[in-house]
């Protein structure tokens, strides 16, 4: 570790510790669902105390990234809805209720990558992207109408795949060894164009809630795109800081 406190001697050494464990979960030694070492075996392979390691481990828990689970021990975490639900899913009912969307996949695209999603994904001039036509509904409403853009070259296996999931963040990371690790959103004022009226019932020009997100992987490379066209009438996004 003398290497490391030197050339990040303003990084407090339990966050060090964090790193070096989240690059095992990027590089794949750790994988979805796995025990991870015990905080003595992680300390003595580490070089530093057993302090320092709960510090570490008990910052990727509260990341979402590890489960500590009583009497068993302490697991990387699965994405599971539950979890994507608070920590992704913003739109909630009107009354409170939190309700998780199903999906129903309208289109799905292998074509070169746009301008501009070369620049928000980092792609090179002739990479290509998925691009993921989706609605979803919440009990039983067509509610968002959204767009997901994939780098071609982080998801060679989709094209195999004869479905894709709701849960897409499972579906990441369970086939493709990819977590998302955070997500910036962008909100603003939109309206329904014709497609997307004819999607979520509404009428050409209603007002829309529009959420765009670019979602990057633990090792902070953008992985996902997304705009997201939301009725708003009965739901709103919700956001506790």
């Amino acid at each position: 570790m003398s290497q490391t406190k030197q050339g990040l001697a303003f990084t407090p050494l339990y966050r060090q510790v964090r790193d070096m464990l989240v690059q095992r979960l990027i590089d794949g030694a750790w994988t979805p669902g796995s025990m991870i070492p015990s905080e003595f075996q992680l300390a003595a392979e580490l070089g530093v105390s057993q302090g320092t390691v709960r510090k570490a481990l008990d910052a990727m828990t509260a990341e979402h990234l590890l489960v500590r689970r009583q009497g068993r021990g302490t697991f990387v975490a699965l994405p599971e809805e539950s979890r994507i639900l608070f920590q992704f899913f913003r739109l909630i009912a009107d009354d409170g209720t939190r309700i998780f969307p199903e999906s129903r996949v309208m289109d799905r695209q292998l074509a070169p990558a746009s301008a501009d999603e070369r620049a928000l994904l980092g792609l090179g001039i002739d990479e290509a992207v998925w691009r993921i036509d989706r609605v979803r509904s919440l009990g039983g409403t067509p509610v968002i109408s959204e767009q997901i853009t994939l780098p071609a070259i982080r998801f060679e296996g989709l094209a195999a795949m004869e479905t894709i999931p709701n849960n897409v963040y499972a579906l990441y990371s369970e086939h493709f060894g990819i977590t998302i690790g955070k997500a910036t959103e962008k909100l603003k004022a939109g309206a329904a164009d014709a497609r997307t009226a004819a999607r979520l019932g509404c009428t050409a020009g209603d007002p829309l809630l529009v959420i765009e997100r670019l979602a990057t992987a633990l090792d902070d490379t953008p992985v996902e795109h997304r705009v997201s066209y939301c009725r708003t009438a009965n739901f709103h996004y919700r956001l506790d800081l």
